[in-house]
């Protein structure tokens, strides 16, 4: 494994301990190693990637010349010399031109489908409201709309798979949304479903999970270090990664937060008790709290936060509140987890200064740990894309753990 802290992080589920790791997972492994250092340094030699790496030159040179013939790099045009003398180093970077992924974001009123290239950049995004939540509806009019954005912004180009994020309890293994109450789905086999609508490789996984990988892809996360993520919307949950490897627990159950007690918590829970983190802090308790105050007459929260922009002292009092109540689940999650970072996925500490500092404060006041807090909570790093990229890097992630296996036409 190389020891330079600079070099890009492998799976760590890739190797077994007190386990010899076979000759294709190291494969796996070395293959994700070069991808990874192109995406985070390209262009960059093949020498650089060796040092960054720790892989000998001929196998970097080897599996740069895999991902030149599957189309997932391309030397750069201009070469350079070392001392202009010898022979011209001819840096590698990702070949955007060529491949496109599609990502899936399931939320409660409605559905995003996006385009992303393999640098996890949005290429198009559509919003599709749902007029009805049966499944097989949704994930017809999803399909309908990656097919619709392929068209209509990247013809010539292939999408290599499709990624689907969403709340809820959400098995990867199997592809399927176990439970996810607020839209009322069951054991929905997404990743089959959707897969028969497009005719491409599916790979599902909760939001969450979701944004940590894009995170470490293309946001705050890339050192490998352990990550604690925070999705407050209609649905409130969270992941943790280290060392590069998400946690799932047992049937992808890890991260349910729901229920979780907030301190000074109030508002009654369907689960029966009071003060549980989504009761409090949901989108849906945001909204309803802000109709009451005669601040929005639409259930939006983003019409929420466009009152407390204009100057609506109610709508920024709401919103700063919310941010609070997210800051004391963040500092009793600080002292659990111990990340070193933390990065939240909410309205108002996504959009607002205001609101960031008072989840800091409330996280300061209710962690034990040493933690400089104005380093390690951090909003998310994609404000204006947070559930395209989260879709996109369903698929993504997949592709930079195992570059060699993900069908390109070229396999």
């Amino acid at each position: 494994m190389p020891s330079n802290p600079a070099a890009p992080s492998a799976p760590a589920a890739v190797f077994v301990p007190g386990r010899r790791a076979s000759g294709s997972a190291r494969r796996r492994t070395s293959a994700s190693f070069v991808l990874r250092a192109v995406l985070e340094h390209g262009p960059v030699a093949r020498s650089t990637i060796a040092r960054l790496t720790g892989l000998s030159p001929a196998s970097v040179t080897d599996y740069c010349a895999q991902f030149i013939g599957l189309g997932l790099i391309r030397e750069a045009h201009a070469p350079r010399r070392s001392n202009g003398v010898g022979r011209p180093h001819l840096p590698v970077d990702l070949d955007v031109s060529r491949f496109l992924v599609g990502g899936v974001h399931i939320a409660v009123p409605y559905t995003t489908v996006a385009l992303l290239d393999l640098r996890g950049r949005i290429v198009a995004q559509r919003r599709r409201s749902h007029d009805s939540t049966e499944p097989g509806w949704v994930l017809a009019r999803a399909a309908e709309g990656l097919h619709a954005l392929l068209a209509e912004h990247a013809p010539g180009t292939t999408l290599l798979g499709v990624g689907v994020a969403a709340g809820g309890w959400v098995d990867r293994g199997s592809g399927t949304i176990v439970d996810h109450a607020l839209l009322g789905w069951r054991g929905v086999p997404v990743r089959d479903m959707l897969g028969g609508h497009t005719g491409l490789p599916v790979h599902v996984d909760g939001h969450s999970r979701a944004l940590v990988n894009g995170e470490r892809l293309f946001g705050r996360a890339r050192s490998g270090q352990s990550v604690l993520h925070l999705f407050i919307g209609n649905v409130v949950d969270a992941a943790f990664a280290t060392n590069d490897q998400v946690h799932y627990g047992p049937r992808s159950q890890a991260g349910a937060i729901a229920h979780l007690p907030v301190n000074g918590g109030i508002r009654p829970c369907r689960c029966g008790r009071t003060g549980c983190l989504q009761a409090e802090v949901s989108e849906q308790t945001l909204c309803r709290r802000a109709r009451e105050a005669g601040v929005i007459d639409t259930p939006d929260p983003m019409l929420v936060l466009a009152a407390a922009n204009n100057g609506d002292p109610v709508a920024a009092d709401l919103l700063v509140e919310r941010a609070r109540l997210v800051g004391r689940a963040v500092g009793l999650l600080l002292d659990v987890l111990n990340p070193d970072t933390v990065v939240v996925t909410e309205l108002g500490v996504i959009h607002r200064e205001d609101c960031l500092a008072a989840l800091r404060a409330e996280a300061r006041t209710h962690t034990s740990m040493a933690t400089d807090v104005e380093q390690a909570v951090v909003p998310s790093s994609f404000p204006d894309s947070v559930l395209a990229t989260a879709g996109g890097s369903v698929a993504l992630d997949v592709l930079y753990r195992d570059p060699l296996g993900v069908p390109t036409g070229a396999n």
